[in-house]
């Protein structure tokens, strides 16, 4: 059984050649796939499932097909489209995802995340994360018109920008103690993640693994499991990096 992975897109409306090659590279990919799983940032932003640009379309017919020709399709939310719900879900035809969720790769139980709880040393985000997942506050926000939600998002993205000028690329990257934390936690020897737009195979103590996803910048990053090894597929990974044996 082949399981792809894939994260950190950032589709947005306004760049429809994205799209165009999220949804080449899903067919591309269908002929030699069970089982797809997105770890967060799909989009760039999500407004909420009542919301949902015509310019997806294509890609939410691509992934209503991938279930139809019986690829089980897994769609994990992550900081940029928190927002996403079961309905959107549905209508693609993916199941959504906890945040962490444990799944079996060959003999090995590995552990799936979007990455951005993992960097605690960015305090001002870890408490922006926290009230943005408050149920309530969500709801409070879906019950706004479109314009008002796309004003909030606006000011929360530019603020974000004008943030990340003053800050380190350390404070924005997995803090190694929430790692550890995390994988004893669950009792795992790996971890696969997003967010961090790094992309790489990081061997930790213990003869543990954290595996990071890259954004489609400018190009797709994705991993493959053939069952037998795990393959991070990265312009910036070099080959000799690349390949994870869980056999």
């Amino acid at each position: 059984m082949s399981t792809l992975f894939i994260s950190d897109l950032h589709l947005s409306p306004a760049d429809p050649e994205r799209i165009h090659l999220t949804v080449e590279f899903l067919i591309q990919q269908a002929a030699n796939i069970d089982q797809l799983y997105i770890l967060g940032d799909l989009f760039n932003t999500w407004l909420g499932d009542d919301i949902m640009p015509a310019e997806y379309q294509p890609l939410i017919d691509q992934l209503l097909k991938l279930q139809q020709v019986g690829i089980q399709s897994y769609l994990m939310v992550g900081n940029r489209d928190f927002m996403i719900g079961k309905v959107f879900a549905q209508r693609c035809g993916m199941t959504l995802l906890d945040d962490p969720t444990l799944i079996t790769l060959g003999q090995h139980q590995v552990l799936l995340a979007h990455g951005d709880s993992l960097c605690i040393d960015d305090v001002s985000y870890q408490r922006y994360r926290r009230w943005t997942r408050n149920r309530a506050l969500q709801w409070c926000f879906l019950m706004l018109p479109a314009r008002y939600r796309q004003g909030i998002s606006d000011k929360i993205k530019q603020k974000s920008r004008q943030q990340k000028q003053h800050k380190s690329a350390m404070i924005m990257d997995v803090n190694a103690q929430a790692v550890d934390r995390l994988m004893t936690q669950y009792g795992v020897d790996y971890l696969l993640h997003g967010h961090t737009h790094r992309p790489a195979i990081h061997r930790l103590e213990r003869d543990q693994y954290r595996i990071v996803l890259g954004d489609w910048q400018p190009e797709p990053s994705f991993i493959l499991f053939d069952g037998y090894q795990l393959q991070l597929f990265d312009q910036r990974v070099p080959l000799n990096n690349s390949i994870l044996d869980l056999a």
